[in-house]
């Protein structure tokens, strides 16, 4: 049962638009007699809400006939659709008509995602559109880990500050020696979009490269340098590396659980080169600080860690190089990422399609037919939710022409394509008395009727009510 369910339904007044506005792509009119309430009587388009300055790029993806966006400044009280980048939502900032959330960037710990899943939102990401930026940072910090550059341009601004760096500067070169990449070991901890490239482009400049990747997919095999060595556990990585970066998600429990928090631990760097640039351009929760510290103080060690994640114990450490959180920070990626994401949200709005999601399972479709209507359910992965569905279609004596049924956890995800001409049955009263009963199914969320009056055809079960 939702907990505030009575505020949602206060707050949206049970309200979502239509529209008699066409697709472009559709030569065809599907308008069903659902039980939907114009606002205002303004044409109903989907409504997009946007959080963060989002990419004007991406955002021109969306055809202006069909999606109406709103910044965060202008806020709709009826958005079909969240888009954001590092804005941390609340629950109170998702009204009941959302359908979806895209995230512009591959991370999603600023959205509740657990929640959105019991509320039957799906959360998306952009897998890899960041990849090449954060690719070139991590680039960069292996150079600023290796050859002291950063310390070397702080001297050379004392030196001119004093009217000297002409007169010192090969003088005090000595002070900032360093090794080269060429031939040193780069150990790369997860081979996703992000490892693969990062492998790929540091062998080109002569490194060997260890990899770990428990979870590594053939596609990203099939990215990876032939001189690749996978090992099997990070302390191996450790063991026989110069350098390593980490490209891991984060999960908020310890490593005994399961999860990834300080993963990075004694442990590990006890096993390390004693000399060992660590680059971290993926979570800076990753890293145990203390250890690192502790590492850094027992004078045995010459190491030197990069990151573009604040910490408050080592940012200022001698051995340190903390950065502002720079990896996706270019037009470029910013660019690919808003893209990927309106790319994505469409495909689930108009067609039912979930690809990228955090939470949903992979579904993957092709457009309806003119002469069929499209219904999609979201319901609790549980025994005999599908069974009601099946029968209450059944009751209205309705044919199904197509059903693609996929489960990701506690959630499930129903597409079923039925015939568009049943109003010769006499069982058929109506699809808004369809929606109805297929909503109020026992484990049932949400149901979508994909027709062409856009932003309707949605409705919820919310603490046993029904909200259209």
């Amino acid at each position: 049962m939702l907990s505030s369910s009575a505020s949602f339904l206060a707050r949206s007044g049970s309200m979502l638009r239509r529209s008699a506005l066409l697709p472009p792509t559709r030569s065809f009119s599907l308008a069903l007699d659902l039980e939907h309430k114009m606002v205002d009587n303004v044409p109903g388009v989907f409504q997009i809400q946007t959080f963060n300055a989002i990419s004007p790029v991406g955002l021109s993806k969306y055809d202006p006939n069909i999606y109406s966006i709103h910044s965060q400044e202008e806020k709709t009280p009826n958005a079909h659709a969240i888009m954001l980048r590092s804005h941390k939502i609340k629950e109170e900032e998702v009204p009941p008509t959302t359908r979806c959330i895209a995230r512009c960037g591959a991370g999603t710990n600023n959205i509740p995602v657990s929640r959105m899943t019991e509320l039957g939102i799906p959360v998306f990401n952009t897998p890899g559109a960041n990849a090449n930026a954060v690719k070139e940072l991590v680039l960069c910090g292996l150079l600023l880990g290796s050859r002291k550059i950063v310390q070397g341009i702080g001297k050379m601004r004392e030196l001119g500050d004093q009217g000297l760096a002409k007169e010192q500067v090969e003088k005090v070169k000595s002070q900032f020696g360093g090794q080269e990449l060429k031939g040193k070991t780069l150990g790369v901890i997860g081979l996703g979009h992000i490892g693969s490239a990062t492998a790929r482009d540091a062998s080109s400049l002569g490194m060997n490269i260890v990899g770990y990747d428990p979870g590594m997919s053939i596609e990203s095999a099939l990215r990876l340098p032939n001189n690749t060595k996978l090992v099997e556990s990070m302390k191996a990585v450790f063991a026989s590396s110069d350098y390593v970066s980490l490209n891991i998600p984060y999960i908020s429990k310890p490593p005994s659980e399961g999860g990834t928090h300080g993963i990075i631990g004694r442990d590990l760097l006890m096993s390390a080169k004693k000399n060992l640039v660590i680059c971290n351009f993926a979570r800076g929760e990753l890293v145990d600080s203390e250890a690192m510290k502790d590492w850094f103080d027992s004078g045995e060690n010459s190491g030197v860690y990069v990151s573009d994640f604040p910490d408050d114990l080592l940012y200022d450490h001698p051995q340190t190089l903390i950065l502002p959180h720079l990896g996706a920070s270019t037009e470029e990626a910013e660019d690919a990422a808003a893209t990927m994401a309106s790319n994505t949200i469409q495909k689930f709005l108009e067609n039912g399609e979930i690809v990228n999601s955090v939470n949903f399972p992979e579904t993957r479709l092709e457009a309806r037919s003119d002469t069929t209507v499209r219904i999609a359910i979201v319901n609790e992965n549980k025994a005999g939710v599908l069974a009601n569905i099946l029968s209450e279609l059944a009751s209205a004596n309705i044919n199904i022409l197509q059903q693609v049924n996929r489960s990701r956890d506690s959630i499930a995800y129903n597409v079923i394509d039925v015939e568009l001409d049943t109003l010769s049955s006499g069982k058929f009263k109506s699809w808004s008395e369809l929606q109805e009963g297929l909503t109020m199914v026992d484990g049932v969320i949400s149901s979508r009727f994909m027709n062409d009056v856009y932003g309707t055809g949605y409705a919820k079960q919310m603490g046993g009510q029904y909200f259209v």
